[in-house]
């Protein structure tokens, strides 16, 4: 049955953007557990938004439609024109520093609101790490500001 669930995926993500009118094509990828769905087009920026927002909002509204059916749905990952790839190393570079800072100075840092799919990349990144560990708020905003801190004695 897993196979029908990455082409619910990819047949859901074009009739979303069949219906809204974009000229596109689509490549699909396996990262890890994640099915990512590549969008090329002509004009990327109509559908990535300023700083990515509609992006995030096409990619939380086709998980939430998949999520909706009876299996477990793998995480989909929508990237345009490698706009994810290059925030993500964007963001990873940036993170890095404050780790660094972490490390050095064994204070907690506090980072700005993320949307789920950036404070996964910063949990998945420095989940091994021996030194500082990433924690988020439960709860169900969409939101959260990660914390990292040292890592405490006995945790790994």
């Amino acid at each position: 049955m897993s196979a029908a669930v990455p082409l619910a995926a990819r047949e859901t993500l074009e009739n979303m953007l069949g219906h809204l009118g974009f000229a596109f094509s689509l490549e699909e990828e396996k990262r890890g557990e994640d099915q990512v769905l590549h969008v090329r087009m002509q004009n990327p920026s109509r559908l990535i938004g300023r700083e990515g927002e509609v992006l995030d909002d096409l990619q939380f509204l086709l998980n939430r439609m998949l999520a909706r059916g009876e299996e477990p749905a793998p995480r989909v990952i929508v990237d345009v024109e490698n706009f994810r790839r290059e925030q993500e190393a964007a963001l990873l570079e940036e993170i890095r520093v404050l780790v660094d800072r972490v490390r050095t100075g064994g204070e907690t840092v506090e980072l700005p609101p993320m949307n789920g799919y950036e404070r996964r990349i910063i949990h998945q990144a420095f989940k091994d790490d021996p030194q500082v560990e990433t924690v988020s708020p439960e709860g169900p905003a969409r939101l959260k500001r990660i914390r990292i801190r040292p890592r405490r004695p006995g945790k790994s």
